[in-house]
């Protein structure tokens, strides 16, 4: 018996022992194509010379300094590299060892900055239905995963949430992009008035949701109105970029493809590839001055913000997509995959919406198309199609609850970036084996 407390006690898992490339190769000797980069992480693959290199050499220097002591070079140079490209107005970075950190770091943020400009009333945090922000509890609360949230509810602090921007099950037949977007926004600037609009602190979104509703991409034109209700009302806009940027849709930061800037972004996943644990909290100008000017101190912190080693690794990995023009790459096999997904399954009865930016691709399924019908929620299609998916050689990350937490389900396509035309038919054609070996299996 394994003395590990695993994600699932009922469940084996195989032994990774090697990674090659987009493959983890488990004990066995059994190959699978990584076509969900673990949880949209491993952009570069399992195996980057470049980076490996990078994290010995720092390790031989320095491991570790803690930040209350000292900064470090790598430190100094990965938050140097971040803000030269990063969205207009981010002008600091903190960093941490995840995605759910980060946005902890983000919510304390907002809530220090309004403290040290004498708005100590607003505490107020607006999210949206079906996101995901990460686990801890104050990341948890803010997220509208109704499955992660449930049994934890009474540890959570009270957090709005308005409707997702899903086109596919919420934008009505008669309804334009314009009107669409238009609704919402005033659904979010109805939530700020209702709160009162001196004690809304901050609005948080993901610029194309993940893991909760499989790669749903905003109609055009919606982030540029949600930040112009949140202008109007004081309310900071805190962008999660952890599963959706670096890279993983084509621009360095998902917020370049929406025309706007945020107060608060952050990071994680694909800004260290897995070669090291690390997120990070971009932040405005603005706020790193009322802190500067107020009290002086941030007041937050973890044992291994700001990890050398860690820092290393992510310089690396960054460095290593734009010397090699991986974004480019990202964009060119995003659309061929898209391509081959609506060529193979946009057909398919059972096949609801192909969806997506980049290397970043959601697939809906339902029992019919023109219902847009989902599964009942007791056959558990998407645990089916991970374990047939697995059984095929193919890592991709189904989950159910898509349209409440309860019914819904989808698989997410998160490649690394490094895939190859023969890497996207590999995908497709697993993924058709395996999705005709799940419908026969109901």
């Amino acid at each position: 018996m394994s003395h590990v407390l695993h994600r699932s006690l009922t469940h084996t898992y195989p032994t990774a022992v090697a990674g090659d490339g987009p493959y983890l190769i488990d004990r066995d000797g059994r190959r699978y194509l990584d076509a969900s980069g673990g949880a949209a992480v491993s952009c570069l693959g399992h195996s980057d010379q470049e980076v490996i290199a990078a994290v010995r050499r720092q390790i031989g220097t320095l491991a570790y300094a803690h930040t209350s002591f000292f900064t470090t070079e790598v430190m100094e140079e990965l938050a140097d590299f971040l803000i030269a490209r990063a969205p207009a107005g981010l002008e600091s970075v903190y960093f941490v060892s995840g995605g759910s950190e980060a946005v902890e770091t983000a919510l304390k943020l907002a809530r220090q900055y309004f403290v040290e400009i004498g708005q100590p009333g607003r505490r107020h945090v607006i999210a949206r239905r079906q996101s995901y922000h990460g686990n801890t509890l104050g990341a948890l609360a803010a997220g509208g995963n109704e499955w992660r949230r449930q049994q934890f509810q009474p540890l959570l602090i009270e957090v709005s949430h308005v409707s997702p921007c899903y086109a596919y099950r919420e934008q009505r037949a008669d309804e334009s992009d314009e009107h669409f977007t238009t609704r919402l926004a005033q659904e979010l600037e109805a939530e700020i008035l209702r709160l009162g609009a001196d004690e809304v602190m901050a609005f948080v979104a993901e610029p194309v949701v993940g893991a909760t509703l499989g790669a749903v991409a905003a109609v055009p034109g919606y982030f540029r109105k949600i930040r112009e209700v949140c202008d109007r009302h004081g309310v900071l806009l805190i962008l999660d970029e952890v599963m959706c940027g670096m890279g993983r849709t084509g621009s360095l930061f998902a917020a370049e493809q929406e025309g706007i800037t945020a107060d608060l972004i952050t990071i994680a996943k694909g800004l260290g590839a897995g070669y090291q644990p690390i997120g990070a909290t971009l932040l405005s100008g603005r706020i790193r001055d009322a802190i500067a000017q107020g009290s002086g101190f941030f007041q937050h912190g973890h044992t291994y913000i700001g990890h050398a080693t860690a820092c290393a690794a992510a310089l690396a990995v960054q460095k290593a997509v734009e010397q090699r023009g991986l974004l480019e790459r990202v964009v060119r096999q995003g659309d061929r995959l898209h391509t081959r997904l609506v060529e193979r399954l946009g057909q398919h009865p059972n096949v609801g919406d192909i969806r997506g930016r980049g290397l970043f691709r959601g697939i809906e399924l339902v029992t019919d198309r023109a219902g847009k019908t989902p599964f009942a929620p007791e056959l558990k299609v998407h645990a089916r199609f991970k374990k047939q998916a697995m059984a095929e050689g193919l890592m991709c990350y189904p989950m159910g609850g898509t349209l409440d937490g309860q019914r819904g389900d989808h698989i997410l396509l998160a490649p690394p970036f490094i895939i190859d035309d023969g890497h996207v038919e590999e995908i497709v054609e697993k993924l058709s084996l395996t999705l005709d070996a799940v419908l026969t299996s109901l």
